[in-house]
């Protein structure tokens, strides 16, 4: 049976995710963000008992179809932006509809109609919220992070820091990253 997980944003909640299967002894196949396969033989009441307890640890089961689309959206653009170093300039509408198998257009309206963001400004605050992460690890030029993060420049990645947070990338950075916003909350 093929679960879809609302809120996976990281290996941390993969881990939790298996932790919650094994409290009801699920052994899953895989879990991955976003998805994961149990047994079919998984009982109604194990299946109501793991919504209750991913609910309880800020997951949500997802059986609406829509609403599974959107959350591989989010899963691949996050998995785009925060973790995969090798390219940094990403064609998200190719890489979601070749993964999803589904017409950019169909897609880009669903997520504007279900989220009431587009996809590209979902996008821009994933990796507003990416470069914030690496200016408070301070191990990266501002120009280093413009690179690894897709801008074309570190004029462009500051107007459009300062366009989302209000502040420059530097001020951000001498206030110590209090500002972060959790991913699933983006």
């Amino acid at each position: 049976m093929h679960l879809f997980i609302k809120n996976m944003v990281c290996d941390r909640c993969i881990l939790v995710v298996k932790q919650e299967l094994e409290k009801l002894h699920i052994v899953p196949s895989f879990v991955v963000l976003g998805e994961a396969e149990i047994p079919d033989d998984t009982t109604a009441i194990q299946l109501q008992e793991l919504h209750k307890n991913l609910a309880g640890v800020g997951f949500e089961l997802l059986d609406d179809n829509r609403k599974k689309i959107i959350e591989k959206m989010k899963t691949i653009i996050i998995e785009h932006v925060h973790h995969d170093d090798a390219d940094n300039k990403h064609n998200f509408s190719d890489i979601l509809s070749k993964a999803l198998h589904k017409d950019y257009s169909y897609l880009s309206a669903l997520f504007s109609e279900v989220e009431s963001i587009t996809i590209e400004k979902y996008v821009i605050n994933q990796k507003i919220e990416r470069v914030k992460e690496l200016l408070v690890y301070d191990e990266l030029s501002l120009s280093e992070i413009a690179y690894q993060s897709g801008y074309s420049s570190v004029a462009h990645l500051s107007g459009q820091f300062k366009k989302i947070t209000g502040l420059t990338p530097s001020h951000f950075k001498k206030m110590g990253g209090v500002r972060r916003r959790p991913l699933d909350k983006i």
